[in-house]
């Protein structure tokens, strides 16, 4: 279970907190132009747009991202969608024919804008296919966004595969996004002033407390909890427009809907969901900044500051040190 967002100031941010009871080794990925991407059943991309973000470090063979942003500024983050994702067994002639793994590296490889990726999302068949032969596909939909400021969502149904404008800049696990902004109309009355009294007019109301204009807004772990408050605080949010003050107020954001490990109980013995390490990525500059669960402290990956012209595959780990 996880959440993104997009927030846009000065520049315009994207990024994830990861959720999950297991950690993958991840670590930082870059892929230059030049390394060599694979894909079963379209043409290699043998150069490409340089891609840096969180992969699954497990498998160093190949890129298995879980967001990323490119060189153009194009960001992308996949999110779990189990039970709603559905996968085409079929390869259909005339597509762009693409297994769920190899989704964000052809994205983010092959467009340059969300424009682009929108239109590409027109001839895409996303296959059942896993990395693993042994294992299942990873049921995902995903969000994009870039220097634009806009942000849309993907999402793969018995509908087909569906491209939703996401104007509301957050998004969350199932259900799927269009019934995630409908139920946001039950909270239309929530807000970040204090209240009237329109309960009862010869109640002699007392306002005890600051924030009471937010009674109501969900407190808990579930997708669509997270979904609402992510919302409330992404549009309320305010920073200055220098980088320090967005990227800090964007890990606010962050921070409103993370997990602490204990608070979601998976199964024993003691396995919890909990946000496994926080993205912002700076779609302007292509600065993929990080932090994790371990340590508080924000790093940060340059990507145009790499070897974009290299053909090799990087890893870097993560900096978890406890502090």
């Amino acid at each position: 279970m996880c959440t993104a967002a997009n927030y846009n100031s000065k520049c315009h941010y994207f990024g994830r907190n990861f959720d999950y009871e297991i950690s993958y080794d991840e670590e930082i990925a870059v892929v230059p132009r030049n390394y060599v991407l694979k894909f079963n059943h379209m043409d290699d991309l043998e150069t490409h747009n340089a891609i840096t973000g969180i992969a699954a470090g497990v498998l160093k063979q190949y890129p298995l991202f879980y967001d990323a942003v490119n060189e153009k500024g194009l960001g992308m983050a996949g999110l779990n969608f189990e039970n709603y994702a559905v996968y085409n067994d079929e390869i259909i002639d005339g597509k762009t024919n693409l297994a769920q793994f190899e989704f964000i590296p052809y994205v983010l490889g092959s467009c340059d804008t969300l424009a682009e990726a929108k239109k590409l999302m027109e001839e895409v068949n996303i296959t059942n296919e896993s990395i693993n032969p042994k294992l299942p596909a990873s049921a995902m939909h995903w969000m994009l966004a870039d220097k634009t400021g806009k942000a849309i969502v993907v999402e793969a149904t018995e509908n087909g595969v569906e491209v939703f404008d996401n104007d509301v800049g957050i998004l969350t696990n199932a259900p799927g996004f269009e019934l995630q902004t409908f139920n946001l109309n039950n909270y239309l009355k929530i807000s970040n002033k204090q209240p009237e009294n329109i309960f009862d007019k010869d109640f002699k109301s007392f306002l005890y407390s600051r924030g009471m204009g937010g009674l109501g807004l969900p407190g808990d772990y579930s997708s669509m909890s997270r979904f609402v408050k992510g919302v409330f605080v992404r549009s309320n949010s305010v920073a200055k427009d220098d980088e320090v003050s967005a990227v800090n107020q964007f890990y606010h954001i962050l921070g409103s809907v993370e997990q602490p490990k204990g608070c979601t109980f998976i199964r024993d013995p003691e396995l919890y969901e909990y946000t496994i390490y926080s993205s912002c990525m700076n779609l302007d500059k292509c600065i993929y900044y990080y932090k994790t669960y371990e340590n508080f402290s924000i790093n940060k990956m340059e990507l145009l500051k790499q070897d974009l012209d290299g053909s090799e595959l990087v890893f870097e780990k993560l900096k978890t040190e406890e502090l």
